[in-house]
């Protein structure tokens, strides 16, 4: 079988196309015929060297897939041939809180990932795919849609009528909207693209600020709410973090998915405290809030927004279309 792996050192020029030997089928395990990949930041910076200097090579990169059975174990019973499943991200955590097992168990680092033609998985670390997604649409769902569920569902408690603000256009901020729009919430998006914002707006968002032209976004937002977001789901780190915890309403809360812009910001404290604010870090999830999400999908017909999808033997143009931020959603790698 074929996979793209990094060999001999970190960066796009690195990865290779290599043949490897077709994974074995132990008895609790499936065999899965990879048919799509989709792309996270997180991806990118492992491709990059960035997200962990340390990570042993090789390793066969992407962390999030979709594909159908074409084999199983002696002692499963969860799944037959053909029925359509991704695997979770973390293959050890199947509920209640991470563990530093779970946390050690991850796709495409340092656990070898989904960008290949056949990948095996133990049987309770898969999940089954809604009938109304695509190939391409149910490898965007385990990171992405299980990180937004989390952040939105688990963690923050939104209730309808309530406020969330998105920063950007990427893949989970436009899950988080989807997921928002399902369940009440109302949705301002942050983008430096008035087209973005266009679109975002399209599919629901109540406003859009342009960041080009209004820095202190801050102040847009508690203009918008009157009294400030009860949500920010921030992606940005270091350059955005400062305004996001200032949007705030007193007794919101902030999920810090991402760190596009830098890991070590300079952060006035005293607002966090005054404010009664709460910061929680979303580390994905677990199997079992994933068995959730796919109600919520299911129960409103929830499609990922894609932007691009590649072939393949593109994979590498794949990665740097992702890392050059153009994207308004996912971007996917297709097996079909």
């Amino acid at each position: 079988m074929r996979a793209w792996t990094l060999n001999s050192g970190f960066g796009f020029e690195n990865l290779r196309l290599e043949q490897r030997p077709e994974p074995t089928c132990g008895p609790q395990q499936v065999l899965i015929r990879v048919r799509a990949v989709s792309l996270n930041a997180r991806d990118v910076m492992m491709v990059r060297g960035e997200y962990n200097p340390r990570q042993k090579l090789p390793l066969v990169v992407a962390s999030d897939g979709a594909g159908e059975v074409v084999q199983c174990g002696a002692e499963v019973s969860t799944f037959q041939i053909g029925d359509r499943v991704c695997p979770i991200f973390a293959g050890l955590w199947l509920s209640g809180p991470l563990t530093q097992s779970a946390r050690r168990s991850t796709l495409g680092g340092p656990l070898d990932g989904t960008l290949t033609e056949y990948f095996a998985a133990d049987a309770q670390a898969l999940v089954a795919i809604p009938k109304h997604l695509s190939w391409a649409e149910a490898a965007c769902l385990p990171c992405t849609y299980v990180t937004a569920y989390r952040a939105l569902v688990e963690f923050a408690q939104l209730q309808a009528g309530q406020w969330l603000v998105c920063l950007g256009t990427g893949g989970v901020s436009l899950a988080a909207l989807g997921i928002a729009r399902a369940i009440g919430v109302r949705v301002i998006i942050t983008s430096r693209s008035s087209q973005k914002l266009a679109r975002a707006v399209a599919l629901g968002a109540e406003h859009g600020i342009d960041t080009s032209h209004t820095t202190d976004w801050a102040n847009a937002v508690r203009a918008l709410t009157i009294e400030g977001a009860h949500h920010v789901l921030e992606v940005g780190g270091a350059a955005t973090i400062e305004q996001s915890v200032r949007a705030l309403r007193l007794g919101g809360s902030l999920s810090l998915i991402g760190v596009l812009s830098g890991a070590q910001p300079a952060l006035d404290l005293r607002p966090i405290l005054m404010q009664d604010l709460r910061i929680q870090g979303v580390f994905v999830g677990s199997r079992e809030t994933f068995l959730r999400l796919l109600e919520l999908v299911t129960a409103h017909a929830l499609r990922p927004q894609i932007d691009r999808i590649f072939e393949f033997e593109d994979a590498r143009a794949a990665f740097e279309f992702a890392a050059s931020g153009q994207q308004f959603g996912k971007v996917v790698i297709s097996l079909t």
